[in-house]
């Protein structure tokens, strides 16, 4: 299977939508048109720091999605990556869609010379997790979360 990754592009809506549905249908997230516009909106506003990929096989089909960011790393006084989300559809699990996302995802760390990529998965994210065991470094960290409401 060939798979070519590249930035997200407005022709791209319809495919990167369907995506999107797909991931948050994983984890159990309702999805809604207002959210999508939302986080669309911030794709391709020149003044977030939100990036966003996305793989196709050769047909030109959308199979995967990447969503990353710019974030402060105030220990180091320097910019750092962060992944948001990643999505690949589960007929195209285990063709290589996610390494390609992750060679892509390094590059442009390095372009914007960021030291590192950051993210954090689910606990029973076994597969994901089996993957990013081969791909990066597990960290010592442990994710909080302070609810406001």
């Amino acid at each position: 299977m060939i798979i070519t990754v590249s930035a997200l592009n407005p022709k791209d809506r319809e495919q990167w939508q369907q995506l999107y549905h797909g991931y948050a249908d994983f984890y159990g997230m309702p999805m809604d048109g207002q959210i999508l516009d939302r986080i669309w909106g911030w794709i391709f506003d020149p003044n977030q720091q939100f990036f966003a990929l996305i793989a196709k096989n050769e047909n030109g089909n959308g199979v995967g999605l990447m969503h990353y960011r710019e974030m402060p790393s105030p220990l180091r006084g320097a910019q750092v990556g962060f992944l948001d989300d990643l999505y690949i559809s589960p007929e195209f699990r285990g063709n290589g869609v996610v390494d390609q996302l992750f060679k892509r995802l390094k590059q442009e760390a390095q372009d914007q010379n960021w030291p590192f990529v950051r993210w954090i998965t689910a606990e029973n994210n076994y597969r994901g997790r089996a993957v990013y065991d081969r791909l990066a470094e597990k960290t010592q960290w442990q994710t909080y979360q302070l609810n406001v409401d």
